[in-house]
């Protein structure tokens, strides 16, 4: 009886994934279709979609349960996630970088370089939102530079992000778990592979689109190019530090005996049944909304308009993550029911099945399953976290998958879909949503079989 119990349940909850699915379908193909259509009936779609997922779980499961596990992912999930993400939206369109760098292959392989690595300082959308706009004004004069943002996304919006829990949110989920905070510099090595081969391609692919653009008359004027860089709103860069500061007290701050009750929860608001609204994370969101605003107020708005700064971009975002939080949540429980027994025991395998499906699914949920996964598996050597004993090259292979493999699609890390809006609004063309998977399958399938092969099976 029981398990025909699980059996209906596995079925109801495939079922169940149907919504989710739909809105990946209308996120790839509408914008191609019927583009303003889309982009005015977004929040109509967004939730007709979410109550295909809603109504028919309330029946199976039963309201309560519903309304629990939807006021879950929002008050435990989407509220930090989009407030993070308007905080250093807000603050980093209150900086602009000025000066007569162009954009060469040579400037342009210098700056994803540096962010790629800032990234891991101040976080993948730190770094992205921060550089992304002096990246579109540096290359304004060029016709092709659809190539420049795709490899904005590998590298700064998701690789760069490898090397600290502050990089990437699934490495902070992992440090919240008992994953040491500098164990991630130990990733410094395949970072350093990965970002020698793509910004090797991207140099010869950048050059060649250069010459193009040479060619049909398009001249920058770069007899001074190099010479001089001047910051307006740097003092913006103290509000970007503390919402940094803000993310990190939201992973020390639970583990503090002032914040936990005696039962090992987290103190905080109770909204409804299991679900509360943790001190650290109004803490955090506290510190981040007034950070934004001291930015807002303390900043020209002339900064601003030299930024196109509009808040499309933000709304865009904000509209479909909370329907792609809400209606993956089928997928996330079968993942969670079904991860232990895929029979996923050596590194390579949860590299490539961490980082597939972080490519549609958040990486950070799917981060904490597999991580979860590894330490069922009876490891007695390794690094000791609070999920069990897992060796360093099976946490490697989660957290290198996670990071990486996010760069998959728009949807695999919020940065991605910041970054095509905000370039879309800038009239760059980017890739359509199949289209770009084809470039990272292009692109990035060769480097992450290298990676492989190179780190996880001969190493």
């Amino acid at each position: 009886m029981t398990t025909n119990l699980l059996l209906s349940q596995d079925a109801a909850l495939g079922w169940l994934c149907i919504p989710f699915a739909a809105l990946l379908m209308c996120i790839a193909i509408l914008p191609l279709i019927k583009a303003e259509w889309w982009e005015h009936n977004q929040p109509i779609i967004v939730v007709i979609l979410s109550l295909c997922f809603m109504v028919p779980y309330a029946i199976v499961y039963g309201i309560p349960t519903c309304a629990e596990t939807v006021l879950e992912c929002i008050v435990g999930d989407y509220i930090t996630f989009i407030v993070l993400l308007l905080g250093l939206f807000c603050v980093s369109g209150n900086i602009t970088l000025e000066g007569d760098l162009a954009g060469s292959p040579r400037i342009n392989c210098g700056v994803l370089f540096f962010g790629a690595l800032l990234s891991s300082c101040i976080g993948t959308t730190g770094a992205s939102m921060l550089l992304i706009r002096p990246m579109i004004k540096m290359n304004s004069w060029r016709k092709r530079k659809t190539h420049i943002m795709v490899f904005f996304i590998f590298l700064i919006c998701n690789m760069g992000g490898c090397l600290t829990p502050i990089g990437d949110p699934p490495l902070l989920m992992g440090f919240m778990r008992g994953v040491p905070f500098t164990w991630s510099l130990s990733l410094f090595i395949i970072l350093l592979f990965n970002l020698i081969v793509l910004l090797s391609l991207f140099y010869i692919m950048d050059t060649h689109f250069y010459r193009k653009d040479i060619a049909e008359g398009l001249l920058p004027d770069i007899s001074r190019a190099g010479t001089t860089v001047r910051i307006k709103g740097i003092h913006n860069i103290v509000f970007m530090i503390t919402i940094v500061i803000a993310v990190v007290l939201s992973g020390v701050l639970p583990s503090l005996p002032a914040f936990v009750n005696a039962d090992g929860s987290v103190k905080g608001i109770h909204i409804f049944e299991e679900v509360t609204l943790t001190w650290p994370a109004i803490i955090e969101i506290t510190i981040i909304l007034i950070s934004a605003l001291l930015s807002f107020k303390t900043t020209d708005e002339g900064v601003r308009k030299q930024n196109h700064f509009g808040w499309g971009p933000i709304k865009e975002v904000a509209i479909l993550f909370i329907g792609i939080f809400i209606t993956m949540q089928p997928a996330l429980a079968i993942l969670k029911a079904k991860g232990p027994t895929l029979g996923i025991t050596e590194p390579w395998q949860m590299f490539w099945t961490t980082g597939l499906l972080s490519s549609f699914l958040d990486n950070t949920p799917t981060y904490l399953v597999f991580l979860t996964t590894a330490g069922t598996l009876g490891f007695t050597e390794g690094i000791v976290t609070t999920v069990g004993t897992i060796p360093p090259q099976m946490l490697t292979a989660i957290s290198c998958g996670a990071v990486f493999m996010g760069a998959g699609t728009y949807i695999g890390n919020a940065p991605n879909f910041m970054v095509k809006s905000i370039s879309d609004e800038n009239g760059i063309r980017m890739p359509a949503f199949f289209t770009y998977i084809l470039w990272s399958v292009t692109i990035l399938g060769p480097v992450f079989v290298l990676d492989t092969f190179l780190f996880l099976i001969w190493r």
